[in-house]
């Protein structure tokens, strides 16, 4: 806008000048031109008072002396149209003037002018024509060529003038228009309602004012839509980024930054390539699918855990502007999944083999192979196989239901020290059938809970301590009460559990011996039932163990 404000007004500056220097031309031509045929009736004036004193040598006189000057054209013209006299040719030589138009003119008037192309000058010419007293006719002349050369030797001069009125105008025309300029180069579009400029301006003043606000209204719209999407995306525990078509990053969480192992996000983070984040064959080839227009889920391994991928474009139309990556953990769910499958061969493994002996004994009964006195063993055999079979599936049943949380029966209060006395009193014989003593210490502790779940828990960390125990050990039950919690504990003085398999003896069907555990029988669910139970009464469970020492689990109540 300056620079275009400048050259217009060097551009109206240029063209005032010349248009000053023509016009100024023009008229001083026309002065020029005016005072000399002027000059030639006031010299044809003083040329007829002469010759009416003197006669016709007064002309020679005056062309003698003006010799040397080139004087005026002056020519004496009888009635006849004769020439009697020309300073510049021989009269002789010189036609019939009678039909000139300024000689018939003085003739007719006594006086007459004409300019016109001279045949004898060969230049353009004003002729004043005056008629005497004695009826001829004198004729003054003078080209105008005189004036023209005036006005050329005037051109160099005004040339200069008309440069120097240039440069001088091109400095105005800058420093007007730093002046025109600052005002609105001034402009406060923060604040339009303080602004002094010009009133011109004034409509878009206003105009700018109201932009203003209508654009500081979508402004703080979008800045609280901003800051809702990041307190959103910033409280995901899913990882989540934006990137545009080029596949540079436009958005994204903090979660997505410690998912793909980048300690500390960083601003300058956005606009980067998303395959700094992660370069892995899986993660390039969900992103590529998504700015193809793709929907693409993967899971890959990050770091030892799982995570899904999930790519979906953005569209407008047809066209594809960019793609949203999701990135899930799901390492639970794998985790899940495998022991599923772990679990539904264990199941397997555990109801073939009871069933494999049942069907082998009765084979052998239905082929009539037993003797009558070991039909009672065999029956005996099927019966003890039947019976390790419902109560693994009465375990699974169990613990199916605290895993999904379907026990919908009510918690009351609870006498643990009561419980545990039922428990040992019904494991009695079996622990001294084993050669172990299992004895009750403590004092009662009401907690809130369920009977027949605690029973269940109790009866299974005594029936294990009895069970993986030696001849002349101990199991000892101890119910109390420290620092505001309830502390249910047995203690054994068995084989123990070797450290390597501490953290896995409460996994479903998971044995630390399993050849010894097949020999006491058992399903191997025992420890899996008190772990959920403990989950279903908010407790927890604490364990010491060492290798041939004996174990120690305590059972934490709130």
């Amino acid at each position: 806008m300056k620079k275009k404000i400048y050259w217009n007004l060097c551009l109206i500056a240029l063209v005032a000048v010349v248009l000053s220097s023509a016009l100024t031309t023009v008229i001083y031509y026309r002065n020029l031109e005016t005072q000399m045929k002027r000059e030639v009736i006031t010299e044809a004036r003083y040329l007829e008072v002469g010759i009416e004193l003197s006669g016709a040598t007064f002309l020679d006189t005056l062309a003698e002396k003006g010799r040397m000057a080139r004087p005026s054209r002056m020519t004496l013209i009888a009635q006849d149209g004769v020439v009697l006299y020309d300073n510049y040719a021989a009269p002789k030589t010189m036609e019939n003037h009678k039909n000139r138009p300024e000689v018939a003119d003085a003739m007719e008037t006594g006086s007459g002018a004409i300019t016109r192309t001279s045949a004898t000058l060969s230049e353009k010419t004003f002729y004043y024509a005056l008629r005497l007293q004695d009826g001829s006719v004198l004729r003054v002349a003078n080209t105008t060529g005189s004036v023209l050369a005036a006005v050329w030797h005037l051109i160099p001069m005004m040339g200069f003038i008309s440069v120097l009125i240039v440069l001088l105008s091109m400095l105005l025309a800058e420093g007007q228009t730093r002046h025109i300029v600052k005002p609105i180069n001034e402009l406060d579009l923060d604040h339009p309602e303080e602004n002094q400029v010009y009133d011109e301006l004034a409509p878009l003043i206003g105009k700018i004012e109201r932009q203003q606000h209508t654009i500081q209204k979508q402004m703080e719209t979008l800045k609280a839509k901003q800051e809702e999407f990041t307190a959103i995306t910033e409280h995901m525990k899913e990882g989540f980024l934006v990137v545009d078509k080029k596949a540079e990053v436009v958005s994204y969480n903090s979660s997505a930054m410690q998912i793909l192992g980048i300690n500390r996000p960083h601003p300058e983070e956005v606009g980067m390539n998303i395959l700094n984040f992660n370069r892995s064959q899986i993660f390039r080839h969900a992103v590529d699918e998504a700015l193809m227009g793709h929907h693409l889920e993967q899971t890959m391994d990050i770091s030892g855990r799982f995570y899904q991928i999930i790519a979906n474009p953005v569209t407008e139309g047809t066209a594809v502007n960019g793609a949203i990556i999701v990135i899930l953990d799901v390492t639970e769910k794998q985790e899940r999944e495998g022991l599923r499958r772990e679990f539904s061969a264990n199941v397997s493994h555990e109801l073939k083999t009871p069933l494999t002996s049942i069907s082998g004994y009765a084979e052998i009964m239905k082929n009539g192979l037993v003797k009558p006195e070991d039909m009672k063993h065999f029956s005996e055999n099927i019966y003890i196989e039947a019976q390790r079979m419902i109560t693994l599936i009465e375990d699974i049943i169990k613990l199916s239901q605290l895993d999904e949380n379907q026990v919908n029966l009510d918690q009351t209060p609870l006498d643990l020290y009561e419980i545990a006395g039922s428990v040992v009193s019904r494991l009695a014989s079996h622990a001294k059938a084993q050669g172990v003593t299992l004895t009750l210490e403590g004092s009662p502790a009401v907690v809130p809970g369920n009977m027949q779940i605690l029973d269940e828990m109790l009866y299974n960390l005594c029936d294990n301590g009895i069970k993986y125990n030696h001849r002349g050990g101990t199991v000892v039950v101890t119910v109390n009460t420290e620092q505001e919690e309830t502390v249910l504990t047995v203690c054994d003085s068995g084989i123990g559990i070797p450290k390597a398999d501490q953290e896995r003896v409460f996994e479903r069907f998971y044995r630390v011996d399993k050849s010894h555990s097949k020999e006491i029988g058992g399903t191997g669910l025992g420890l899996s039932i008190v772990k959920h139970g403990a989950l279903y009464h908010h407790a927890r469970i604490e364990m010491e163990s060492s290798e041939g020492q004996g174990s120690t689990i305590k059972l934490i109540f709130q």
